[in-house]
């Protein structure tokens, strides 16, 4: 049989529970074997049971510290050798995404879904937005805000509006959320920029804040210096925006990005 592999990316249950899944030509070849061997990034060799619940996993295993949820491995099966090797894709240039450190390659849709709020509003309605919201290739995502005001448990009527609005405005300020035009199909499947065709609604749109790993992480409550980021197809600066990069010796923005201002962050 030959060397087979298979890259995937690792979710925040797959690290808490130590699995990963296995290319299906592996494990049909083990057949009912007990215990395989598994040589994580070539320095830690495991013993591990093959399983199959939905698909067959490898178990038993203890993923690194430095292993957040999204980061990519290629799993690869050596018959000659009898064993498994799990290896991720070092980085050239380590990068935070939403303050998270992430010194491998990372799959971006997995980063955005599979977010752990804590209980504030902000983090509530920031994970109904990756949750429910339409995720792209980039790690972005659009919702209505008429389903974020449905779904994202801040309650109804006029207190959960007023903390909607709220916790809304703040991403926007941090510079998470925008608010854009979209359109919904008659299914209730979001579209952004919105198609011909389709019903326009009020969207929020959010973009995962990337930036490079700093010389010093931040823990707990900190400020953030100001940055350029990227908007969504079609958005452009407001003049406050503008006169903020100028003031903070940016110059002028280009088409399609903004400037957000320094503030102080939760975490």
């Amino acid at each position: 049989m030959k060397t087979v592999s298979r890259r995937l990316a690792l979710w925040r249950a797959d690290l808490e529970a130590g699995v990963c899944a296995a290319p299906e030509e592996a494990a049909e070849a083990l057949g009912e074997r007990d215990k395989v061997i598994v040589v994580m990034d070539n320095r830690q060799t495991v013993q591990c049971e093959l399983r199959q619940d939905v698909e067959w996993q490898l178990t038993g295993l203890t993923w690194p510290a430095a292993f957040p949820p999204g980061v990519l491995v290629t799993v690869t099966w050596h018959p000659a050798r009898d064993d498994f090797v799990i290896r991720p894709d070092p980085l050239d240039d380590p990068l935070r995404v939403d303050g998270v450190d992430y010194f491998y390659a990372y799959d971006p849709k997995v980063v955005t879904r599979d977010y752990q709020p804590d209980q504030s509003n902000r983090a509530k309605v920031l994970h109904t937005v990756r949750k429910l919201g339409r995720v792209f290739d980039d790690g972005s995502a659009v919702l209505s805000e008429e389903l974020l005001a449905k779904r994202s448990g801040l309650g109804r009527g006029a207190k959960g509006a007023f903390l909607l609005r709220n916790a809304v405005d703040q991403l926007i300020r941090e510079g998470f959320l925008t608010r854009v035009t979209g359109s919904v199909d008659p299914a209730g499947h979001p579209s952004y920029p919105a198609l011909d065709g389709q019903a326009e609604t009020d969207m929020v749109f959010y973009a995962p804040m990337v930036e490079p790993v700093p010389a010093e992480s931040h823990r707990g409550d900190h400020w953030v210096s100001g940055f350029i980021r990227k908007l969504p197809r079609g958005a452009q600066p407001s003049p406050k925006q503008r006169k903020a990069a100028e003031s903070a010796g940016i110059g002028p923005l280009a088409p399609g990005y903004t400037f957000v201002k320094k503030h102080h962050r939760n975490g």
